[in-house]
């Protein structure tokens, strides 16, 4: 199950439920780790115990740091109030620390007291913080006196935390539960009546309503359809750019081009539609073909190809045979664009020109602009989406919890529609006014990235840099972050919180797009900013995403170094979100093409077959100087077994090299090829 988004997190399980290798999987990758241990290390009457100890230290790495508190109980509210916001604290466990509060030299004189102080701490940790507890609640009430009180404290303390911590989970035989949040159980479908998409497709059970949405007319609608769920826009046009004169479009009917469906079998499971799927943190997507890539490159590797190969663009090779289910997979023919049109409100837009970006999704709606051309000669279709337009972050939620629901609805659709008309590959694109700021918030709440760090300069029409815009972008997502520095940093919320409606709805087409099986092509700060909170929804989708060109951007470079995707190129152009990826497009394609047609390398002559080997039929050479010839009694000749010759560093004479004469170099006799 995935629990990314989470700031403090209280985790509890029964003896030898895994809850304390559960805790420890959560924080293994942080920077730095406070581990706090609460119970005392016990005296030597007790072996079994010193062994449990031992245990857990045994699995804690060494850079962990470790602090204690057995000897003074109380100062455990201490450390967590006093975390910094870069540390990560795990605690464990909340049994030691109530057994020690038991002994009569640590009696608090108010149990309450202390339980309340302790919540509180929590409650206002500014670190991300885990915490481990027996649930003993489930078990008989204890015969003696002293049990019964650890029982009663115990539960009293899992109550009071559970309810300030934001996510909790019970381990029940190593199986994690989420009990807090509480996710929502999904939308009866069955009284949905069936309509078509805009693809035409008559199985889709999806709501329609009139008009598309506008990001000048308000956002997403989100009216109730018989009581199952939000109700999706009408989905755009898609259009084709006329390719200039001079463009040759890539060939649908080529004998390597793949069907609608792509090479992969098709599934027998029908996948969930946008408006069956139940979209929340842990959602089981499809993965790729875990064979066919690592299959792809080994391939490549017989193939008649002069120098090392392909280099870098072996990994395009590998994901598009992962993707595509296959080990000689075919170049993309089917091609969409999705520019997603949103404009952001606030600080966050600082220096930008008013209705700059609703200009260019008109261009491109006509055909016009750098993004249409660019589409055009790719022949790839384009379809704009308006998003709904974001509220300034610094003084609330960029959008409604409703509206959330609806725009990643919206984009699962999207892929859906896309899927159903063959498209076999998904370009993300973006325009809107403040969306570099608004992902470099997303970064800063998903991977703890600082602001400044990530937020590009600020560049007018004229080429200037304007640092002042710089700074009122930063000292908004500085307000936004700290306005929400209590709030939980599940992906919803963060979506509500600082995301906007663009990022919103890439983020459904990145799940979309995984649940049909369909890869994506990222290239700017919209589209890594959703991956990063697809990630947190459902891990498998960073593994259907390739990412063309980081662009100079640090956002994006940051966010591909999470996601754990290596940019293609690097060709630094800045013109607009998706422009990099239809200008790698074609390179892509050409390298796909010559691995599926290029033959394998023809077998080598064998070593010393050549002009100075031994002509056949000839006799081997002797065994030794007294023995038989090879060959002479009719037996096999014994093997002579090579032995590389010792190699001896020249003692040099004097300064300078030993000599000046080339050392003579043994023959080859392993049989490689020239070159």
């Amino acid at each position: 199950m995935s629990l990314d988004g989470w700031n403090t997190l209280l985790v509890l399980g029964g003896i030898r439920s895994g809850k304390s290798e559960f805790a420890e999987s959560l924080v293994a990758d942080a920077a730095t780790v406070r581990y706090v241990a609460t119970a005392p290390s016990g005296g030597d009457d007790d072996p079994e115990w010193a062994g449990r100890l031992a245990a857990h230290r045994a699995r804690r790495p060494a850079t962990w740091r470790i602090e204690e508190t057995a000897t003074d109980p109380r100062r455990l509210a201490d450390v967590i109030a006093s975390a910094r916001p870069d540390e990560t604290l795990l605690v464990d466990d909340l049994g030691g620390w109530v057994a020690v509060l038991l002994d009569p030299a640590h009696q608090p004189a108010d149990d309450t007291a202390t339980v309340d102080e302790l919540a509180t701490a929590v409650r206002a940790c500014a670190a991300r913080l885990v915490l481990v507890s027996p649930e003993v609640g489930l078990s008989l009430v204890p015969t003696t006196p002293l049990g019964r009180a650890f029982t009663d404290a115990l539960g009293t303390v899992n109550r009071a935390v559970a309810d300030a911590c934001d996510t909790v989970v019970l381990i029940i035989a190593g199986q994690p539960c989420r009990l807090k949040p509480v996710t929502a159980e999904p939308a009866p479908t069955a009284v949905l009546p069936p309509v078509r998409t805009a693809a035409g497709s008559p199985g889709a059970t999806v709501p329609t309503q009139t008009g598309p949405v506008s990001a000048q007319t308000g956002p997403v609608s989100v009216q109730q359809v018989n009581g199952s769920g939000p109700a999706l826009p009408e989905s755009p046009p898609v259009t084709t750019p006329d390719p200039p004169a001079d463009a040759t479009a890539p060939d649908a009917t080529a004998p390597d081009a793949i069907g609608p469906d792509g090479p992969t079998a098709p599934s027998t499971a029908r996948p969930a539609t946008a408006a069956e799927v139940d979209i929340r943190p842990g959602m089981q997507l499809p993965m790729p073909d875990e064979y066919a890539g690592p299959q792809a490159v080994e391939r490549l590797a017989t193939l008649d190809v002069p120098g090392t190969g392909l280099g870098v663009l072996e990994q395009v090779v590998s994901f598009a045979a992962a993707t595509q289910g296959t080990p000689t997979p075919a170049a993309w023919q089917a091609v969409r664009v999705l520019l997603l049109h949103g404009d952001h409100a606030g600080g966050v837009a600082a220096g930008t020109v008013a209705g700059e970006s609703a200009r260019r999704a008109e261009q491109a709606r006509a055909g016009q602009g750098v993004l249409a051309r660019l589409a055009a000669g790719s022949a790839a279709s384009l379809q704009v989406v308006d998003a709904p337009t974001a509220a300034p972050i610094e003084h609330g939620p960029a959008l409604s919890a409703e509206q959330v629901e609806s725009s990643l609805r919206y984009g699962w659709r999207l892929a859906e529609e896309a899927a159903d008309a063959g498209v076999q590959l998904l370009v993300l694109a973006a325009c809107g006014a403040g969306t570099e700021a608004t992902a470099a918030a997303v970064l800063a709440a998903t991977a703890g990235a600082e602001p400044p760090a990530v937020l590009a300069r600020v560049v007018t029409g004229g080429g200037e840099i304007d640092d002042i815009a710089w700074m009122a972008r930063c000292a908004a997502i500085r307000d936004a972050l700290h306005r929400t520095r209590r709030s939980s940093r599940d992906a919803r919320d963060v979506l509500a919180e600082l995301g906007g409606g663009d990022i919103a709805v890439a983020t459904g087409v990145l799940l979309g797009a995984t649940a049909r099986r369909i890869p994506v092509l990222l290239d700017g700060p919209v589209g890594v900013a959703a991956g990063m909170v697809s990630r947190d929804l459902a891990g498998q989708t960073r593994h259907w995403c390739l990412l063309a060109d980081h662009g100079g951007h640090p956002a994006v470079a940051l966010a591909a170094d999470v996601l754990g995707l290596t940019p293609l190129a690097e060709l630094r152009l800045d013109l607009g979100e998706g422009a990099n990826a239809l200008t790698v497009l074609p390179l892509l394609r050409s390298v796909l093409a010559l691995a599926a047609a290029l033959p394998p390398r023809p077998d080598e002559p064998a070593a010393g077959a050549g002009e100075d080997g031994p002509a056949a039929g000839e006799d081997g050479p002797a065994a030794g100087e007294d023995g038989p010839a090879a060959g002479e009694d009719g037996s096999e000749p014994e093997p002579v077994e090579e032995t590389e010759p010792d190699f001896r560093e020249p003692e040099p004479h004097g300064p300078g090299p030993a000599t000046t004469q080339p050392a003579p170099q043994p023959a080859d006799s392993s049989g490689s090829r020239a070159g």
